[in-house]
């Protein structure tokens, strides 16, 4: 047997990370190039994604969009194959919670957060799905949610989205799989990210989402990697059509 640690060598892979100006999606795509992987960083904000580039070094590229945009998304393959070549590796981490009571919600708050969160991972893997079916291989990671199973306070959009991110992913493994594509989700617990800031805020809230897991702790942004690393490489080949829980244990009570 050859050694088993090369299943997750991304070596001459292109990858693409919505969301990698922060939080998961950062991590997730300075992962990726540590793998091996040469990454397009995409996000709305092009000083934090410079900021990413520098420290990534030359594996990295970066295109600035508003992704929730749907006029900005025109011609945004090519954009993406620009630096590298084709992506055959998607990342969907970008994603927005307005945090709105189902009696506060208002449509631009629910149009915008749908927009971003259930439709851009649809369209931009639409958009880089022929690449993946020419080389024949292809990982699709969206990025679901506690609560695309669970109900939480002030979620009712968010957790809509999420949960559609659930059934997207698949009806996308269900699409494109036949063509050496996979696709699967990752739906992390509760990280210190931007969107988490006023959970972390309050240290007791803080604690008792921390009680709420198996293992008795909120998750470190290191806790991604090897979930990612995963799904994205070759040792995830045959598992396709998966939300794979990375919280802990909070979902598991």
């Amino acid at each position: 047997m050859d050694n088993p640690s090369g299943l997750f060598d991304l070596t001459g892979r292109v990858a693409c990370v919505t969301g990698a100006s922060s939080g998961l999606g950062r991590r997730a795509a300075s992962v990726l190039a540590a793998a091996g992987a040469q990454v397009v960083g995409v996000a709305r904000r092009a000083e934090a994604l410079a900021d990413w580039q520098a420290e990534t070094g030359e594996r990295a590229a970066v295109v600035a969009c508003d992704l929730a945009d749907r006029a900005a998304r025109e011609g945004l393959a090519d954009r993406l194959s620009a630096p590298f070549g084709a992506p055959d590796i998607l990342v969907t981490a970008a994603g927005i919670n307005t945090r709105q009571s189902a009696d506060e919600v208002t449509e631009e708050g629910w149009d915008v957060t749908l927009e971003l969160n259930l439709s851009v991972p649809f369209f931009l893997a639409q958009m880089l799905a022929p690449g993946m079916k020419e080389k024949g291989w292809g990982r699709i990671v969206n990025f679901a949610s506690l609560q695309s199973t669970r109900a939480f306070p002030g979620g009712i959009a968010y957790g809509a989205s999420k949960g559609g991110i659930a059934q997207l992913t698949r009806a996308m493994a269900e699409a494109w799989s036949p063509y050496g594509i996979t696709a699967n989700a990752i739906g992390p617990g509760f990280f210190p990210t931007e969107l988490t800031g006023a959970v972390f805020s309050d240290p007791d809230r803080a604690a008792r989402n921390a009680a709420q897991t198996c293992i008795g702790r909120n998750g470190d942004l290191s806790d991604i990697d090897g979930p990612l690393l995963f799904l994205a490489s070759n040792a995830s080949s045959y598992v396709t059509g998966q939300i794979l829980m990375v919280d802990g244990g909070f979902t598991a009570k």
